[in-house]
Parts: C-alpha cells; sequence; structure tokens
C-alpha cells in the first residue's frame, strides 16, 4: 500500500456557504479557499444534520444522525458508547489530533458508572470526542468563570496583554476615544478594531498551533481537526480586518413582510428572540456583517499561511484537505439571527475536499451538486486511511468515489436529513410547549424541502421556483401529495436508523441458519 496521507480537517464555526468567492459571492474576498475550490471538489450542496454547534459537530465526529447519537444540542453530553473518527482512524496508525473547538459535553455520569478516570489516557480521548487535545478551545463568555490556565488565556499574558480573561477584555473587545473598553458581544461596537493585534488574535493563534502539531506528528501518518472558532460571535475583527468591508459590500437580506405578517408559529417565536429581533434592523446588518466578512478574509489569510507552512515542510502534496463548517449565521435572513433552524443560511454549509492522488486528478476543479450530509466525512477519511467503513455503526456514505471519478454515483442519495431540538430556547416557553415536545425535522430533494414540526403545521419549500425560501406552502391546498411524499421520506428515515452497533452486518451474515450446527435444536420432529 502507498503511504498513508495526513488529513487536514478544517472547520470555521458558523460560516455560511454563500460567503465564499467560488460559491458565488460578488464581494468578499477568499482567494486561499477559492484556490482549494480550484485544486479540488467544492460540495455545494452540503448540509449539516443539526444547525447548532453541538450536536452538528457530534455527527461531523461520529458519523451518525443526532437522532442517533442522541446529543441533540450544546452541552447534551455525547453518550459514553459513541465511537468517533480518532477511534476509527488510530488502529489505522494515525495520530488524531484537536486544534480548536469541538463543543463536546462528556458523558460524567456514564464514566462514572464505568469507574474511568477522566484523566487518564483513555479518560482524556472519552472527554475530547476521541481527538488527543492538543489544544482545545471552545471560545469563553464574559460573564462565566474563566480558566486561568487556559493555553490562550496564558499566551495573551504572557504577551502583555492582562485580565482575568483576555479573551474577553483584548481579542474580543474594542475601545473608545477615551480608551474605554467596549465589549465586543454588543454588537453596536462591531466596526470597530479589537484591541489585540492581528498577529495575536484568535485565528492566528490557532493557526500557529496547528502549525506546532503537524511540525511535532511528523513521524507518522496524521489527522488534525482544526476547528476555528471565528466568524462565530462576537463578530468582532482585528485591524485591518475590521474595516476591510463596508455597508455597501453586504448583500440585501432575503426577507419579505408576507414572512413576518404570517409566520409559521415556531419561525415567529424565533424571530422574537433578541438575536432576530435586532437583525431584522438594518443598522445591526450594515454594523455586523462587514466585520463578519473581515473575520472571513482573515481566516482564509490564515489557511494561506498554513498552505506555504506545508509546502514549505513538503507535505502539502501529502495531505487531504477538507475545508466546511458546523453550520451558517442566518444575519437577518428571513427576519433571524443565529441558526438553529432549516433556511438555507443556516443549514447548508461549505464542503470541499482537496486530495492531492493522482486518482482525484480527474475530478479537479469540479462543482459537485450531489445531496450531501456532514455524516459523509467519517466514512471518507476511513477510506482515504485504507480502512474498512463500519456500515453497521456510520449513516454517511464515502465521498471517495465522488472526489476520484468522474461518474455519477450510483444509488445515491435522494434526500438529505437534518434536526433541531429548540428545548433550551424562549421559543419553547412562548409556545407552552414542554421540554420533550419541541423536536423539529428537515428533508430536502433537489427540489423540495419540508419540515416536520412536532404539535404543528409543517413548512414546505420550492426550492426550484422559489429558492430564496420566501413561499412557504406547508398548509397550500394543492401541495398536499408532496407534503404526504415527504411526511413519508421522513418516516422511512426513522425506520432505517442504524441502532444495532454492537455487532456487525457482516458477522450476522455470517450467523444466519447457523442454529442447529451450534445446538440449538428447535422445529425437529
Amino acid at each position: 500500500m502507498s503511504k498513508k496521507r495526513n488529513i487536514l480537517f478544517i472547520m470555521a464555526d458558523q460560516l455560511r456557504a454563500d460567503y465564499l468567492g467560488c460559491n458565488g459571492h460578488p464581494t468578499i474576498q477568499t482567494p486561499n479557499i477559492d484556490k482549494l475550490a480550484k485544486n479540488g471538489v467544492n460540495f455545494t450542496r452540503a448540509y449539516c444534520q443539526a444547525p447548532v454547534c453541538g450536536p452538528s459537530r457530534m455527527s461531523f465526529y461520529t458519523g451518525r444522525y443526532a437522532f442517533s447519537h442522541g446529543a441533540s444540542y450544546n452541552n447534551v453530553p455525547l453518550n459514553i458508547s459513541e465511537k468517533s473518527l480518532g477511534e476509527y482512524l488510530r488502529p489505522l496508525g494515525y495520530r488524531v489530533g484537536l486544534v480548536g473547538k469541538t463543543h463536546m459535553k462528556r458523558d460524567d455520569e456514564g464514566m462514572s458508572r464505568l469507574g474511568i478516570n477522566p484523566d487518564t489516557s483513555r479518560g482524556v480521548l472519552l472527554s475530547q470526542c476521541g481527538f488527543e487535545p492538543f489544544e482545545r478551545d471552545d471560545g469563553l463568555h464574559p460573564d462565566q468563570s474563566v480558566n486561568p490556565d487556559l493555553p490562550y488565556n496564558q499566551y495573551l499574558r504572557e504577551h502583555g496583554f492582562e485580565g482575568d480573561n483576555p479573551w474577553h477584555l483584548w481579542a474580543n473587545s474594542a475601545e473608545d476615544d477615551n480608551g474605554d473598553v467596549l465589549s465586543g458581544w454588543h454588537m453596536r461596537n462591531c466596526h470597530l478594531p479589537a484591541r489585540v493585534p492581528e498577529a495575536h488574535s484568535e485565528t492566528a493563534y490557532t493557526t500557529n498551533r496547528a502549525m506546532d502539531f503537524i511540525t511535532e506528528a511528523a513521524d507518522q501518518p496524521w489527522c488534525l481537526h482544526l476547528s476555528y472558532i471565528k466568524p462565530h460571535w462576537p463578530y468582532i475583527a482585528p485591524a485591518p480586518y475590521h474595516d476591510m468591508y463596508s455597508a455597501d459590500d453586504i448583500l440585501p437580506a432575503v426577507k419579505s413582510e408576507a414572512e413576518r405578517d404570517n409566520p409559521h408559529p415556531v419561525i415567529a417565536a424565533f424571530m422574537n428572540h433578541s438575536e432576530g429581533i435586532v437583525f431584522s434592523r438594518e443598522e445591526t446588518r450594515k454594523t455586523v456583517i462587514p466585520a463578519y466578512m473581515g473575520l472571513i478574509t482573515q481566516l482564509d489569510d490564515h489557511i494561506g499561511r498554513l498552505m506555504q507552512f506545508l509546502e514549505q515542510k513538503g507535505i502539502l502534496d501529502d495531505t487531504t484537505i477538507v475545508l466546511t463548517a458546523d453550520h451558517g449565521d442566518y444575519l437577518g435572513d428571513h427576519w433571524l439571527g443565529e441558526k438553529e433552524l432549516f433556511h438555507e443560511p443556516s443549514v447548508r454549509i461549505p464542503l470541499i475536499i482537496c486530495d492531492p492522488s493522482q486518482n482525484a486528478d480527474v475530478t479537479r476543479g469540479q462543482t459537485n451538486d450531489e445531496l450531501i450530509e456532514s455524516i459523509d466525512l467519517v466514512p471518507t477519511f476511513i477510506e482515504l486511511a485504507g480502512g474498512q467503513v463500519a456500515s453497521h455503526i456510520l449513516e454517511g456514505r464515502s465521498l471517495l468515489s465522488q472526489i476520484q471519478s468522474r461518474e455519477k454515483p450510483e444509488n445515491w442519495r435522494e434526500f438529505v436529513f437534518s434536526e433541531a431540538d429548540y428545548a433550551w430556547r424562549g421559543a419553547r416557553t412562548e409556545l407552552q410547549l414542554a421540554p420533550d415536545q419541541t423536536r423539529a425535522f428537515m428533508v430536502r430533494n433537489h427540489r423540495w424541502k419540508y419540515i416536520h414540526f412536532e404539535h404543528f403545521r409543517p413548512q414546505l419549500f420550492d426550492l426550484q421556483s422559489d429558492p430564496q425560501e420566501l413561499n412557504d406552502l406547508g398548509n397550500h391546498p394543492d401541495y398536499e401529495a408532496i407534503r404526504a411524499e415527504l411526511s413519508q421520506a421522513v418516516y422511512d428515515w426513522f425506520r432505517h436508523r442504524k441502532t444495532r452497533v454492537t455487532i456487525s452486518n457482516e458477522d450476522v451474515a455470517s450467523r444466519t441458519g447457523k442454529a442447529q450446527q451450534n445446538g440449538y435444536l428447535f422445529g425437529i420432529w
């Protein structure tokens, strides 16, 4: 077997698919990401399995839907029994590391029940979603208890940026003309530069730590999950990126008065969240989106720096590069902020895979419009590493054939699915729902998108005639048959979840019809 290639698995938090030059944004500057697309395959119809950080990432890392792995929202622990990417790749000889964010909550109850100490080598891996935590940093909040030993905070202090939480005071705050600190959490300040110089910003620091890992891991094939916090809020960028874009560079909000005048009940409740109210104002969009775009261009510049580093190390041609995001960001589209629901700005994600092998030359620079799910990456990585996909556990499908062949894949999926659990959100109390009544499920094919809400009517969008999803056909009498067909697709999807995970399909096949020879003599006259 030829030398195993490294895997650089890059994820940017809250990066919209349509905020890249290679995906058609008319003003944003992303030349390095565009170059990856030119040298690889750009999957333009890729979807996350839950449009919020925690459950989306748990699906990325396990190769399973949120319905199957159970970590349905942020800080819902991932069951200790769930296998993740590291547990598939380490037996194949890979060092599997993390630099950045996972948003994984460990299963303390499960570890206690099994007597596993989280400080042991096995306990650390189970606490870190299977990754070796070379440096984990999920980002901090200004009013929470801050770990003073967080490496990025230590780094900032070592460089003269003092405070109990320099992440907030320097990397995510600005100053007014009097030198007073202005929090980046207040979006009115997002047009100002971060107090920290760009060279010491989160994105620069995270890139440096990725380089440290790659240097240290040079003696074996590696998979590095490089997980950037930005362009996730706080939307505050260091100079010169803070004013690289202006209100003239932003696109008009995708929204209509009809959406607000007669909304779906769940959508209406999300519109009433503070982020929906604030982002419905043009003043907010014109202040925040230029900073969001600046953060993306900063990210792009550091990806370019990382590519140069790989080239200087002589390993760029030995490294498969994947760039994606955990979900998108509404940014005021549909009168909404944040993510969590199923419009395209929230649920569609960028996905670029650049495979340096000669087998991939036939697809280099292509745009692929097949329906792709985030859970497809784990089986793809396993095949790239030369392993066998655990088909009784993994619910995604390998993309290797689509990376290394021009042929349309046979029997490729007709639908993609995504899920939401908004039990923790104010929308639940406004709608007077119990915590177990807040599930929603999306199914889309190449034309239709259907959303099932527990206790409420569905939504339906014709993406062919209404690509901006402004005309909800969820209760239109002419589309009853379409809704019934897609509702059946959701039901069929439920019935095919992989729950028999402790024995392989191959083992089942080898034992079929062997009862009598194994001594179970039933059915004998």
